[in-house]
């Protein structure tokens, strides 16, 4: 039976741990981020031979990836509990800098928008409703998600959401969800809740910039498809 050889045994240079503090972070193989993260291997396998099975079972698609459970990921023989978590934490870290404020307080365009809600959205087995409520600049003044939903729906209250736009005193509203299918054409639904959300907002002087559809390969705008 084929055995790897213990990550200790290897040149320094290939370890992934010094090859990073030697060449930076950027000339690490996805493999090789993995195994850090998975700290030690197994009798028959390094920690980089965990990672490379880690990445062939969802075909080297992060994003696949990080969609992945606990359990899903203890599924892979000497992936424990520990180690799981250790790889989803990583994962959400990347999600939440994706939609990190810090560079975007003004949203001119559904790319923006887009870019700062993804990291929310895109990598969920579930759909999620989210709001961005913006001043007469269009600068964000707050966001949150407003309801959660199951594999196909949520559902969102169109009141709840025009009173904390109020609350906010914010003058343009952003609303987003996803659609974990990866289908981003608009349902019957979405549209009509667009419509509400559209009329029920201008009687309060608040505009809807727009409306979009995340999921995994891109998105869907309301405003750039010209139906708001």
């Amino acid at each position: 039976m084929f055995q790897s050889l213990p990550i200790c045994q290897w040149n320094e240079d290939d370890r992934p741990r010094e090859k990073m503090a030697l060449k930076g972070r950027q000339n690490l193989s996805d493999a090789e981020l993995l195994a850090i993260l998975i700290g030690h291997g197994t009798r028959l396998h390094s920690a980089v031979d965990l990672g490379k099975i880690i990445l062939d079972r969802y075909r080297g698609d992060l994003n696949a990836l990080a969609r992945a459970t606990v359990q899903d990921l203890c599924v892979v023989p000497g992936i424990g509990t520990a180690k799981a978590v250790s790889i989803i934490a990583a994962m959400e870290l990347a999600a939440r800098k994706k939609s990190s404020v810090t560079k975007l307080t003004k949203v001119t365009c559904s790319r923006e928008a887009y870019d700062y809600l993804r990291g929310h959205m895109e990598d969920l087995n579930n759909e999620v409703f989210w709001a961005v409520y913006l001043n007469q600049s269009n600068r964000i003044v707050g966001s949150e998600k407003l309801s959660e939903g199951g594999i196909s729906s949520t559902i969102i209250d169109v009141r709840i959401l025009l009173r904390k736009a109020l609350e906010r005193h914010a003058c343009g509203l952003l609303i987003a969800h996803n659609h974990p299918s990866g289908q981003l054409n608009p349902s019957e639904a979405d549209a009509k809740i667009t419509k509400q959300i559209h009329h029920a907002a201008k009687l309060l002087d608040i505009a809807l910039i727009d409306h979009l559809i995340i999921g995994a390969s891109g998105y869907y705008s309301f405003k750039d498809e010209g139906t708001i």
